[in-house]
């Protein structure tokens, strides 16, 4: 297994979208996490503050790989009005 401590994924973005006006609380995080097997895969949470929301899990072949969609999916979600918590 890779070392860890070498790991291009320096942290897990949690993000947050409130608009009072329009009844919107939502919240989208995103984690990268290594199985039991060494599977490496990206996990989405997403849903209205205070439910549970939906799971979404992708498997990537790499960490870099993982990382850059992470990446992606936090542009795309900051683009929509989401901001960091």
């Amino acid at each position: 297994m890779p070392d860890e401590l070498g790991s291009p994924i320096k942290h897990h973005p949690v993000l947050h979208r409130i608009d009072p006006e329009q009844g919107v609380r939502r919240i989208y995080s995103l984690m990268i996490e290594r199985d039991l097997l060494g599977t490496i895969r990206l996990v989405r949470n997403r849903g209205r503050i205070g439910t549970n929301g939906l799971k979404h899990v992708e498997v990537f072949a790499s960490e870099a790989e993982a990382g850059d969609a992470l990446k992606a999916f936090a542009r795309t979600k900051r683009r929509r009005g989401y901001q960091d918590l």
